[in-house]
């Protein structure tokens, strides 16, 4: 395979917040970031509808729209926005490098990585069709639009409980499907969930179909046992069966947790590798939100600014000897 190689000073991975936010700083450093956007440009934003959470719209603003103006403020300050995919990196000598497409390397004195997360889904026809009108992997994300109405959350684990819990605040009811006859959640987390009047446990359940044309209307259980089907109105479908960190290609060389988080240094997105940074839900298994992501990008920019600075005006070797000679006298 014949490759062409292009030097940069700071690679930026991933078109999220965090990306964006990264490149914004980057390029207002004087770093001359470049941007790869990935296979999805503006990351999960744009599968989302309304946000209203997000400090600086106060009439709220879809999610496509939004992504939209963090790509523009970026190129705005300088930053090289470009189309491509990450598809193998190289992390074993300096500087580090990233193939694009199969085809061009790109080396980078700082790496920047905010490839993001993707959310799992049971892989109906139904939930692409409906995303982001009812459909939502984001319970407090969206679940503020339903306010007052039926919804339902798919899941087991301690995520679902938490988001059930949450939805069964701001919505009437709350219809919950587990597909074994048991949860995964801790005892704490089930016992919240079982003992809150407006949440109704489904055992042993599985979501046939997602109803509706236009919007989320209903949704079509089946019991694994008897095979029983019954479809039950509501107006949200939300899936809280974890997500996957986009961390594949890093493998082998970055520190991850058993679900494929990469790991950073406390209070810090450096990894352990030198010059290379995460940023955004790529890191983040916790809060998963824009804003968090947006505030993660900073980091990583700030950080790999203070990083290329070391190589640029390096401490002499004998810096630290004659320091600790003086302090002696």
């Amino acid at each position: 395979m014949n490759t062409e190689t292009e030097h940069v000073q700071c690679l930026i991975i991933g078109s999220g917040p965090a990306g964006y936010t990264a490149a914004i700083y980057a390029a207002r450093a004087n770093l001359k970031p470049v941007l790869y956007q990935g296979i999805q440009p503006g990351g999960q934003l744009t599968i989302t509808t309304e946000v209203e959470n997000y400090p600086g719209y106060p009439n709220g603003v879809q999610g496509p729209d939004m992504m939209i103006d963090f790509e523009n403020q970026a190129k705005r300050m300088g930053t090289d926005i470009r189309y491509g995919l990450a598809t193998k990196v190289d992390f074993g000598s300096c500087p580090c490098k990233v193939l694009i497409d199969e085809e061009k390397w790109i080396s980078a004195d700082a790496i920047i990585l905010a490839t993001g997360a993707s959310a799992k889904w049971l892989g109906l026809e139904s939930e692409k069709r409906l995303n982001g009108y009812g459909v939502s992997a984001c319970a407090v994300c969206d679940g503020f639009f339903f306010k007052g109405k039926e919804v339902c959350i798919v899941g087991a684990g301690d995520t679902a409980a938490e988001e059930a819990l949450y939805l069964s605040k701001i919505c009437s009811f709350v219809h919950m499907f587990v597909r074994k006859d048991a949860m995964r959640a801790s005892k704490i987390m089930q016992m919240r969930v079982l003992e809150t009047k407006n949440i109704k446990v489904y055992w042993n359940t599985e979501v046939d179909e997602i109803l509706g044309k236009e919007k989320t209307e209903a949704v079509r259980i089946v019991n694994n046992i008897s095979g029983e089907k019954t479809e039950i109105p509501v107006s949200a479908y939300f899936v809280a069966i974890g997500h996957q960190p986009n961390s594949e290609i890093f493998k082998g060389w970055l520190d991850m947790d058993e679900a494929g988080y990469v790991k950073t240094q406390p209070d810090s997105t450096k990894t352990n590798i030198e010059g290379v940074f995460a940023a955004g839900d790529l890191q983040d298994k916790i809060f998963r939100q824009a804003v968090t992501a947006a505030g993660s990008g900073c980091m990583a920019a700030l950080e790999a600014e203070r990083f290329l600075s070391t190589l640029e005006h390096p401490v002499p070797s004998d810096h630290f000897q004659a320091f600790s000679e003086e302090k002696e006298k």
